[in-house]
């Protein structure tokens, strides 16, 4: 069965898919499938796994990061309770240093004096050299510090990010990973796309068995240092000497190093996207990563549209036009997407998947694509309701999600052009899965 077969509108429209996805795994923590752990002797991993959820978050030495910060405000961030949420300490010249989380709007004060020139100098002492980005990490764990100069070059602000390795946003894109085809992900800075790129790598490393190399900018994905951190599993890392490289380094990796899988993160130069086009035309898989909350940016964006095809101004006869019912001047798609899939990552736990292809060409018809809708449950207290859902069984259902007080019982009456379809994991649902659903975006 063709890939094309497979996402044609009839199939999903009567077919129903049988996923169960393998209980998250915590083998790359091992020393015996992961060597690499043996380098990292001051890397100090712990591992939290939550029995309701089943997610294993693993929290890589944050008193590492810590170190580096005033006495006071280490002190204090250790016996802070929400630790475990910390997301970045921002600590700018003249204010008060804050420390921000995740989940929560704003930030929290650590203290009643202003940082000084002498703190922010013994930071950037304790972290090292800083690249041509102005970004730094800390070897052996995923946590980067940012710099935010003056125009005399001088740092004048540090905001130092937690890194984690988090495990079960996978389940929301497994399915995809099976065809071989590229994915691209879109999301506004900070919703989790670096996260998702390193789990994508450890599983299509470790347990789909894929060449996987990674083209690492600023060490994002696998930490700082030459050894590479132990959450992308066996996948290589190739590291990128200055941003402005990134394109030479995907070509070189292709070239050298005969990956199936490309892993790139921030696709964001005109140079970067035709590297991108180039590798894809060589039959190599691509997971890539753009800044953008919707489809309709990366199409009106001249720069990177050539990611979903590009657009074209093409001028119809007047016999055509008057067939079409539309100006004899309409956009079109220009050439098939590097990326035929396309995800938005609106939060963590809530994703909208694009069949790129089909989505550019009604979007640009001036009509609303059918996309599919993930909920993750782990994340959400709440998820849409409906009175009927088209469910994947004949028979009615009983759904117990942690949100519900009460058991849902799904009935097994249908509901035109929408199907709902729930992955069961570790004898609970956990992921909701609306296949098609009516773009929440107008035309172009």
């Amino acid at each position: 069965m063709t890939l094309s077969t497979i996402c044609s509108s009839t199939f999903f429209a009567k077919s129903s898919f049988t996923f169960h996805p393998n209980p998250i795994k915590s083998n790359f923590l091992s020393l015996k499938t992961n060597p690499c752990l043996h380098h990292c002797r001051n890397l100090h991993i712990s591992v939290s796994q939550t029995s309701d959820n089943g997610f294993v978050v693993v929290e890589d030495d944050l008193h590492a990061l810590l170190e580096i910060l005033p006495r006071d405000l280490r002190e204090n961030l250790q016996n802070e309770p929400r630790r475990a949420q910390l997301l970045e300490v921002v600590l700018d010249i003249g204010r008060l240093p804050e420390a921000r989380y995740l989940g929560e709007s704003g930030g929290q004060y650590l203290r009643s004096t202003e940082v000084s020139m002498k703190e922010l100098e013994e930071a950037q002492n304790a972290v090292g050299e800083f690249g041509g980005d102005n970004r730094a990490g800390i070897e052996g764990t995923l946590h980067r510090i940012s710099a935010i100069r003056s125009r005399k070059g001088l740092i004048v602000g540090l905001t130092c990010r937690v890194g984690r390795a988090v495990g079960g946003h996978i389940d929301m894109v497994q399915d995809l990973l099976q065809y071989g085809e590229s994915i691209l992900f879109l999301g506004r800075p900070g919703v989790g796309k670096t996260t998702v790129m390193r789990e994508i790598a450890r599983i299509l490393a470790d347990e789909l068995h894929k060449r996987v190399v990674i083209v690492d900018t600023s060490n994002e994905i696998g930490g700082d240092g030459d050894i590479p951190h132990a959450a992308i599993g066996s996948a290589r890392r190739m590291q990128v000497p200055q941003p402005s490289m990134q394109h030479r380094v995907m070509i070189e990796a292709v070239e050298n190093h005969m990956p199936q899988v490309i892993i790139v993160d921030e696709i964001g130069t005109e140079a970067e996207a035709l590297a991108c086009r180039s590798i894809a035309e060589r039959g190599v898989m691509l997971i890539g990563t753009a800044h953008g909350e919707r489809l309709e940016n990366i199409i009106k964006n001249h720069t990177l549209s050539d990611l979903v095809g590009g657009v074209e101004t093409v001028t119809l006869g007047d016999e055509e036009a008057r067939t079409r019912g539309c100006q004899k001047s309409i956009l079109e798609r220009k050439a098939p997407p590097t990326f035929p899939f396309l995800i938005e990552m609106r939060e963590r736990h809530y994703w909208v998947t694009h069949r790129t292809e089909r989505s550019v060409d009604m979007l640009l018809h001036g009509k609303r694509p059918l996309v599919e809708v993930s909920w993750d449950l782990n994340y959400v207290s709440k998820v849409p309701r409906r009175e009927t859902i088209q469910f994947s069984k004949r028979e009615n259902v009983k759904v117990t999600a942690s949100w519900q007080q009460s058991p849902l019982m799904i009935p097994k009456k249908l509901t035109v052009g929408l199907q709902l379809m729930v992955r069961k994991r570790d004898d609970q649902f956990k992921v909701v899965i609306e296949r098609w659903k009516t773009y929440d975006r107008d035309g172009l």
